[in-house]
């Protein structure tokens, strides 16, 4: 194994589960569980960076869960692991993701020691009551300090999530929380919709939500502010001011290598894709040699990896050049052109001098759009 890369490590430690969160993490832990779960992430290092190989990563990405529970010591213990079997690049990207009651002066300070220059931390509402009505343990006045300690004692390159489609929220309850996370001065903002997760607690109560025509007004408005604001989208739901981009996640959508570590992490090296058990203990028992732990496991055959390659850079503002596109995968993009041709006159897709790309109104309903363009993959 050889090459740039993007690693990420799954911490699934929360201090409470929220109502709409199907991402395996748990609420239950102690310190016990989570050394061990450290000593498994370094174990599982050594299976992937053997001695003297060359390894370069550029971009790193802690998630989770919620890894600030996870506490600093234990990050920057697992960075230094990582940065002795592998090159971290001079400007390598290296993210963590917090939540604002479980983020302190203390532990900004001990990530920025040990190299953290990026934070993503989950806001999703400005309104108090939408927080609590999804299970958060914040209040906004928490995250505007989280915020402002983040700025003094680690970095200025902060990320804020929000969540729109919210029980009870309106056009201007959310819109209202769009202005309120732009005052907190973040670099880069996320606009996800709220999708009820069969078997959470927030799907079996099955509350009622904005309908699908109000979601739409609520998405398109979020652009059309932020754009406003200074944040230019560049994909489906991430918007930054210039530079300011998140490069790891960027990998995801380029179809570039990256490497998951942890249970329920995911990889993809060499056109191959493989993930990793979810069940914690199982995780922690496959390390020390007792459980296998790969979940899943396949090889992209060359027209999946290129089918992917367009679903991915669809999901984008760049799009797909189609000289771009021949000088990586050796073909025309003639055939996705033909099905992405009919919806330049709806709006919902524009070509820029062979630049295919979708608009804000071709972004929500992008599934349909991709499906579509998708068939050429099985007409050649």
């Amino acid at each position: 194994m050889s090459g740039d890369l993007g690693v990420y490590f799954h911490i699934p430690f929360c201090r409470s589960k929220c109502a709409y969160c199907d991402f395996c993490s748990t609420a239950k832990w102690d310190d016990k569980l989570m050394d061990a779960y450290l000593e498994a992430l370094i174990r599982q290092l050594d299976d992937f960076f053997l001695p003297g190989g060359k390894y370069t990563v550029d971009t790193v990405y802690i998630g989770g869960g919620t890894p600030s529970v996870f506490q600093g010591k234990r990050i920057a213990k697992l960075l230094k692991q990582l940065g002795k079997r592998a090159d971290l690049t001079r400007n390598c990207e290296i993210t963590v993701e917090v939540n604002p009651e479980s983020a302190d002066k203390a532990l900004f300070k001990q990530l920025k020691k040990a190299g953290v220059n990026r934070i993503s931390m989950g806001v999703q509402s400005a309104d108090d009551s939408q927080l609590r009505r999804i299970g958060r343990i914040h209040d906004f006045a928490k995250a505007r300090e989280a915020a402002a300690l983040c700025r003094q004692y680690c970095t200025d390159n902060l990320s804020l999530d929000l969540i729109y489609g919210l029980p009870g929220q309106t056009l201007e309850s959310w819109l209202q929380s769009v202005d309120a996370v732009c005052a907190l001065q973040p670099r880069h903002i996320s606009c996800y919709a709220l999708k009820l997760e069969e078997g959470t607690p927030l799907w079996r109560e099955d509350p009622v939500l904005p309908d699908d025509d109000l979601q739409a007004d609520m998405y398109l408005a979020a652009v059309s502010r932020l754009a406003e604001k200074g944040y230019a989208q560049y994909e489906i739901s991430n918007f930054a001011q210039p530079g300011f981009r998140s490069r790891h996640n960027s990998r995801y959508w380029d179809l570039s290598d990256y490497l998951g570590f942890g249970c329920a992490a995911h990889s993809f090296y060499g056109g191959k894709r493989f993930s990793f058990t979810s069940d914690i203990n199982a995780y922690i028992r496959g390390m020390h040699g007792q459980d296998p732990i790969v979940e899943e496991a396949d090889e992209l055959a060359f027209r999946d990896r290129v089918g992917e390659f367009v679903m991915l850079a669809l999901r984008t503002c760049d799009g797909i050049d189609e000289n771009t596109f021949y000088s990586r995968w050796g073909r025309e993009f003639d055939p996705f052109a033909r099905r992405l041709e009919p919806y330049i006159a709806t709006g919902h897709v524009q070509n820029d001098g062979g630049r295919w790309h979708l608009t804000p109104e071709g972004f929500l309903v992008s599934n349909a759009i991709i499906g579509d363009v998708l068939e050429a993959c099985s007409e050649q």
